[in-house]
């Protein structure tokens, strides 16, 4: 069981803060001599492979890491163009891993927005006058579960369909976000969350709940 990430989205449906806690197992990784025989190219802020699959290797899949280190974007760690960087023999040989391609954070951000547009839409469409809106999407590999406070701003969780707690795991993140976030006489509702005392609080909270289920006492 896992919890795959979290999201933070304000009253406007701008997304005010993003994390991973899960890395998705990459579908391959290969050790190339040169010259490279999969054709890759530049795409948004990614690297795809788009001719040339063998392997476990598709084609749409993105370059993720070079040599063990992820890239940054398009290019390697150390600021290189990936595509250059595999034109050079002296590169070679090379390990690559491959994988789905990992949401940009433009597409995280455009994201954010949908789903708040359509939590409006599940409160306008229901029968019921006072609606909470969506609270759980549930698909066969996730489900994504949300919590919206009395101030508008959303916390949003994607979970593994079999991962329990989830409920108070949602409030224990309003309560540090509470904790951490509001209290800072520098913060603003509509703004990103930049705190590092959060970002440590939520990785222990998202913690213990995959290991426990739940929160017990004094948690």
């Amino acid at each position: 069981m896992a919890i795959f990430s979290v999201y933070v989205v304000n009253k406007a449906g701008g997304l005010i803060y993003q994390y991973d806690s899960y890395t998705p197992r990459a579908e391959a990784e290969k050790t190339f001599s040169f010259p490279l025989d999969i054709v890759l190219k530049a795409h948004d802020e990614r690297i795809l492979v788009s001719f040339g699959q063998r392997d476990g290797i598709r084609v749409g899949h993105a370059v993720l890491s070079i040599n063990g280190v992820d890239l940054n974007g398009r290019c390697t760690a150390d600021g290189k163009d990936v595509i250059e960087y595999l034109k050079d023999p002296i590169s070679y040989p090379v390990s690559i891993r491959f994988g789905r391609p990992r949401l940009t954070s433009n597409e995280k951000l455009m994201l954010a927005s949908m789903f708040h547009s359509l939590f409006a839409i599940g409160s306008q469409l229901s029968p019921e006058v006072g609606s909470s809106g969506i609270e759980m999407l549930e698909t066969d590999t996730f489900k994504l579960h949300c919590y919206q406070t009395l101030t508008g701003i959303k916390f949003i969780i994607l979970a593994d369909p079999r991962q329990t707690g989830i409920d108070s795991l949602l409030r224990k993140i309003y309560e540090i976000y509470s904790d951490f976030a509001l209290k800072n006489p520098f913060y603003s509702l509509e703004m990103p969350i930049r705190c590092e005392l959060f970002d440590q609080n939520l990785k222990l909270a998202l913690e213990v709940v995959e290991k426990a289920g739940t929160f017990g006492p004094g948690s």
